[in-house]
Formats: C-alpha cells, sequence, structure tokens
C-alpha cells in the first residue's frame, strides 16, 4: 500500500475505503493477565492519573498514535501505514459508547503519547481535541513513554518519504515527522489486571463496540484463554510477580 493508492485529505471523521489492515505483529501476546502497572499520567483534567488505582474496578484504556487538529492535511502516506489512521473518529466512537459503557461501571480513558518534543503541546492538543469532540472521559498523555515502557507496548516511528504535503493549495509538513508514537491498542482491565487485549483494532471505529461486546459476554472475574490475543495464538510468560511477561509492581509502604 502505498502513498499513490490513497489520496491526501482533510477528512478526520471518515476512513479511506482501501485502508490497509495492519497485521498481528506479536507485540501485545505478553499483555493479557499482566498486572496495570503503578503509573502516573497526567489528564486532560488537570490531575495525575495513577493506571494502577484506575484499573481497581473495571476499564477500559484505548490507546491511540496521535490525533491533528483541523484545518487537517492528512497524507496519503499516513493513511496507508497500516493502523495509523482513525484516532479522531477512534475517540468518537468512544465517545458514543460512553454512556452504554457506564452502565457497566467501565471507566473510559483515551492514552496517546504525543508531544515528545513539547509534553505541555501534547497535553495542550488532546484538550483541545476533548473539548472539540466533547468527551465525556479524559485523556491522558504518556509523552515520556512511562506507561509504554512499563507494559513494553507496541510503538513506531514515523517516516513518511514525502512529509511535505499539497492539498487545496495548502502546503503544509506532517507534524509527526520524525515522532515515535504508540501503536493503535486496546485492553480491559479488571481488579488490577488486564484481562483482554484489542490488537491489532481495525477499523478503529469499530473499536468501542468490540469492547462492549466483550464486556456483555464475559463473566465477571474472568480472563479470556491466556493463549489468545484478539484470536491469535499465543505464549504468555510469567514474570517473577505475576502472569503475562510483566512484572508486578512492589507493594506499597
Amino acid at each position: 500500500m502505498t502513498d499513490e493508492t490513497i489520496p491526501t485529505d482533510g477528512d478526520l471523521f471518515a476512513l479511506p475505503r482501501n485502508l490497509p489492515r495492519p497485521e498481528d505483529d506479536g507485540g501485545a501476546r505478553h499483555l493479557l493477565g499482566a498486572r496495570v502497572p503503578h503509573v502516573l499520567l497526567r489528564s486532560t483534567s488537570g490531575n495525575l492519573v495513577d493506571l494502577a488505582r484506575a484499573s481497581e474496578g473495571l476499564a477500559v484504556f484505548f490507546v491511540y498514535p496521535a490525533t491533528i487538529a483541523p484545518p487537517a492535511v492528512i497524507p496519503g502516506e499516513w493513511s496507508a501505514v497500516p493502523g495509523a489512521r482513525g484516532c479522531t473518529i477512534q475517540n468518537v466512537g468512544f465517545r458514543d459508547a460512553f454512556p452504554e459503557l457506564t452502565k457497566m461501571g467501565c471507566a473510559v480513558f483515551g492514552v496517546s503519547g504525543q508531544g515528545q518534543i513539547d509534553p505541555r503541546e501534547g497535553l495542550r492538543e488532546q484538550v483541545e481535541l476533548r473539548e472539540r469532540l466533547a468527551l465525556p472521559f479524559d485523556l491522558l498523555n504518556d509523552s515520556a513513554f512511562e506507561l509504554a515502557d512499563s507494559l513494553r507496548l507496541p510503538t513506531f516511528v514515523v517516516h513518511l518519504r514525502n512529509p511535505v504535503v499539497e492539498f487545496h493549495g495548502r502546503t503544509t509538513r506532517f507534524a509527526l515527522q520524525g515522532r515515535r508514537l504508540l501503536k493503535r491498542l486496546t485492553f480491559v482491565a479488571r481488579d488490577g489486571r488486564i484481562e483482554k487485549v484489542f490488537y491489532p483494532v481495525f477499523p478503529p471505529d469499530q473499536n468501542p463496540r468490540q469492547v462492549l461486546d466483550h464486556l456483555r459476554t464475559r463473566p465477571r472475574g474472568s480472563l479470556e484463554n491466556p493463549g489468545t490475543v484478539n484470536g491469535s495464538t499465543a505464549s504468555p510468560g510469567r514474570g517473577p510477580g505475576g502472569t503475562g511477561g510483566v512484572p508486578d509492581p512492589p507493594s506499597e509502604g
């Protein structure tokens, strides 16, 4: 899939018909059953969120690469990167699913690593998105990759061959060029551990419905077969403090 296949466009609320499907590269196979770490991330409400404490009940965390604000110029080459396109529309989907998720007792958090050059700017971008889309949940900023490194989440670096694009008479350099970003991934945590992983996530606008389907069909306190992640076979390791290949955090106090 190349940028010649998908044209440059500016519609943040639509997905190209020929959007490439990402393949499972095994980057999330160690997560099922892992304990959510005590990582503090700044939120769009201005406070620090301890992810371990946020996972003591039932919570969904949808991890996405980055969003851009309008007037948007989305290079075709970016859309051709499997799994890259669709962050805004995924946020909209979780906004629309929020009332039903809340009825199920599920907290919702979006997580992005945007803002590596200036974390304050990355958080401002997330605040802008939350206000523009009227999101009823917090977005968390992981520009220092604390959560990503703690859970060994998959990432990628943006290397477009032609980061300078023309669209409707404007010449724009793609702002995400050269950035390390989180790959799109969603996990459901209950009682402090990850019970379900969606990876790869495709299409991104259907991910909230997938989460709802999982919550409707899984009994409380159960884990999916630890040998599968989103339908693919896995062999989770065992960390020194628990299952899932990620060690349990040390006891506090």
